[in-house]
């Protein structure tokens, strides 16, 4: 599994922070970037992150 964002489309809401710290945490223009590639523990999480995300900004591959 891997994990993008797109910042064009990130509105800085922080829920994929908030479900998966892990994986993603918000930068210094409070968009979010991912810090880690998901693994077999946090994946579940990460796709729940993706889910939540309120404009879509987070592809799962």
């Amino acid at each position: 599994m891997t994990v993008k964002v797109d910042r064009d489309t990130c509105i800085g809401c922080g829920l994929c922070a908030g479900i998966c710290p892990e994986v993603f945490e918000m930068d210094e223009d409070n968009i979010a970037k991912v810090i880690a590639q998901p693994g077999a523990g946090n994946e579940e999480s990460a796709r729940e992150a993706a889910d939540s995300c309120p404009v879509g900004a987070i592809a799962v591959e």
